[in-house]
């Protein structure tokens, strides 16, 4: 029982510092994009880098998904969002959107390096089942998962995801106000959605999708 624990503790902080090294990129891709589009607010305060402290948000980093592995529920959490000033950002439009989906790219592009390396060290797992790469390969789906769970996610079009910020921005003046008037109860229709089958099926499919057309892509080249 003691060794099932440690096993299990040690497992569960590899799948954190995978998901805490994937919210920084995100993040680090919002904040850079910011920077060539003309806002340095992120440059400025020092959030355009990987070190870890300083996109630590106590609660949301730390606090809720050690709770949440405690209680069983889904391994959920958040780190500190790269401060953008939206208005600073020419031409504005473009890179409102250039800006949103930044993040969601980069973890499509993690996603990418991760099943290329996942592919190429396939085989070779086979035939040696209880190497260090084996293992590393089979770290390698969840780091897959994780970056394609991320990238679909901050997709969906609910304020304050990525993909509202796209739909805003490509909507006329008029719809993008009363659309963006939504982000009042974006966090509520967020846990609600989260507690629903339908949110669970979307993220499941759409995660399936992704991964088995990587893995075709894949398998022309190699």
């Amino acid at each position: 029982m003691e060794a099932f624990n440690i096993t299990s503790i040690l497992e569960f902080l590899l799948i954190m510092m995978m998901v805490g090294f994937s919210v920084i990129v995100h993040e680090c891709a919002h904040g850079f994009t910011a920077n060539l589009m003309g806002d340095p607010t992120a440059k400025l305060m020092g959030r355009i880098t990987l070190n870890p402290i300083a996109h630590i948000d106590p609660i949301g980093t730390i606090l809720v998904p050690v709770l949440m592995k405690i209680l069983g529920g889904p391994l959920i959490g958040w780190a500190k969002p790269v401060p953008v000033n939206f208005n600073n950002l020419r031409p504005f439009r473009t890179g409102v959107i250039l800006v949103s989906i930044a993040g969601p790219l980069s973890n499509f592009i993690l996603a990418f390096l991760g099943t290329l390396f996942f592919v190429l060290t396939y085989k070779y797992t086979a035939f040696h089942p209880e190497s260090i790469i084996s293992y590393v390969n089979t770290l390698s789906q969840s780091f897959i998962f994780i970056n394609i769970l991320l990238m679909v996610f901050n997709l969906i079009p609910i304020p304050p995801l990525d993909g509202s910020r796209v739909v805003s921005a490509s909507l006329p003046y008029k719809w993008a106000y009363h659309y963006n008037k939504i982000e009042s109860f974006g966090i509520i229709i967020l846990i609600v959605l989260i507690n629903t089958p339908f949110l669970n099926h979307y993220l499941s499919f759409t995660i399936d999708f992704v991964f088995s057309n990587l893995l075709r892509f894949f398998a022309i080249f190699i």
